[in-house]
């Protein structure tokens, strides 16, 4: 297994050297690796201070990238004389990297022997800290050789996880076991990591630092945030996050037959109270409306979503768009403004969702129909807002804490979905129950980046 695991590693190097321009995240990897040790040596002769320690965080990915985050800015709070590194293994992590308070911020070079020794002098880190689950071996092991501590953090392994077969584990045992600490999230994923190779003396829980990070994001998006207060509306709101077409598929066919239902049933109401039809699409007509962030706002996925809205008579604006307005006119809201005469905003960029939750009367969280599964549930819950999703939600222990509480629901197809959203629209007491237990959830969850980064801490003060 080590010996086919070399052989793979030294192909993706070799690859990165003739990888082709384009778009695809499979060469934009390979071409990001190109001369990678040699930039990563350079910045450190400029910037780092070996009378200092230097904390290296890695998280192959966004999701990843969210769970440390927290740490190492509450790290970086705490002990300002320390330095950070922070590397990323897939290109969707580049921009977030961007965003985080280090020292250093790069791809990880491919898991060689050469590649991990050049890292470790160049930076002579203090620990080497892990996020959720992946390690890489050859990493660890002259990490470890060295002494110098391994640990992971916010440590997760789903009970369906693929690392848990006999490859995998045959592969990455000895990293597992050499890991110094280890915080999980619960105790039962403490079990799974020991099934892995990790080390009962190295285990603690410390919990999930993604529910610290959505309520404190959460609670500045309460703040006064132009963005939020140009797309305020009195019109319930459902807010669809991180959908793929998959979810999509399901998602508009139920919302096309609520948009349909709830505009003739205000129709038939004014005609009765006032002895005069309203004509279909007014302003008055509309009860309900969507804000969907697809997963990968691509211009194609847009224009899919656009063409579904022309189709349906629903009146439709980009986000940019309305960012754009805020910027011409801060002050004055624009006689289109997105409030209770629009009946989809369409968010076309990434890093908006989070904040987006707070409009929303209900969720739909994407992933759910789609073979990669769910999405995270817990930044519409840190709102006190009630989650729907699709059935392919296993592998998320968030989405299993939410439906054990009642404030999540899953559902198979669009009829389900439909009477779901139909139901917590017109009992507003059921919504708001739900949504109450999912502020809850989030709350008794919080504790794990103090947690955490105390872990850290004590390892560092060893050396």
């Amino acid at each position: 297994m080590h010996a086919a695991y070399a052989a793979i590693t030294a192909l993706a190097d070799a690859a990165a050297t003739v990888a082709p321009e384009g778009d695809g995240k499979v060469v934009r990897s390979l071409r990001a690796r190109r001369g990678l040790v040699a930039r990563i040596q350079s910045r450190a002769r400029q910037v780092r201070d070996r009378s200092r320690p230097l904390i290296w965080f890695h998280a192959p990915s966004v999701g990843e990238g969210l769970q440390a985050r927290p740490v190492l800015h509450a790290l970086r709070d705490a002990h300002p004389t320390w330095q950070f590194a922070y590397t990323f293994f897939s290109p969707s992590a580049e921009r977030f990297a961007e965003s985080l308070v280090a020292d250093f911020t790069e791809y990880l070079p491919f898991d060689r022997a050469r590649h991990a020794d050049a890292l470790l002098d160049a930076w002579q880190p203090s620990i080497l800290v892990f996020s959720k689950l992946d390690v890489w071996p050859v990493l660890v092991a002259r990490a470890s050789a060295r002494g110098i501590p391994v640990v992971l953090i916010s440590a997760t392994v789903a009970d369906q996880s693929g690392r848990l077969g006999w490859w995998s584990r045959q592969l990455l045992r000895d990293a597992y076991s050499a890991l110094a600490a280890v915080g999980a999230i619960d105790s039962a994923n403490a079990e799974r990591l020991v099934s892995l190779g990790v080390s009962r003396d190295a285990l603690c829980i410390t919990g999930d630092t993604r529910f610290d990070q959505v309520w404190d994001r959460a609670q500045e998006a309460r703040g006064p945030l132009p963005l939020l207060a140009r797309l305020a509306s009195t019109v319930p709101t459902l807010v669809a996050g991180s959908t793929w077409p998959a979810d999509e598929a399901v998602l508009l066919q139920a919302w096309t037959a609520i948009h349909a239902t709830t505009t003739q049933r205000k129709a038939t109401e004014g005609n009765a109270s006032t002895g005069s039809a309203t004509p279909p699409g007014n302003a008055t007509t509309r009860t309900v409306r969507l804000v969907i962030a697809p997963h990968e706002p691509t211009p194609a996925h847009c224009a899919t979503i656009e063409r579904w809205a022309q189709q349906s008579s629903l009146r439709l604006r980009r986000l940019s768009d309305i960012e754009a307005d805020l910027r011409t006119a801060p002050h004055h809201a624009p006689a289109d403004a997105p409030a209770d005469n629009v009946d989809v905003v369409l968010v076309d960029r990434i890093g908006v969702l989070g904040d987006l939750y707070a409009l929303a009367d209900i969720a739909f969280v994407g992933g759910g129909f789609h073979t990669a599964g769910l999405h995270s549930v817990i930044e519409a819950a840190a709102f006190g807002v009630p989650a729907l999703f699709g059935p392919h939600h296993h592998m998320s222990r968030e989405a299993q804490l939410l439906l054990n509480a009642g404030a999540a629901v899953t559902v198979r197809n669009a009829a389900e979905l439909q009477g779901r959203i139909e139901a917590w629209l017109t009992d507003g007491a059921s919504r708001e129950k739900a949504g109450a237990a999912a502020r809850d959830v989030v709350v008794r969850e919080r504790g794990a980046t103090e947690r955490s980064a105390a872990l850290v801490e004590r390892h560092v003060e060893r050396e």
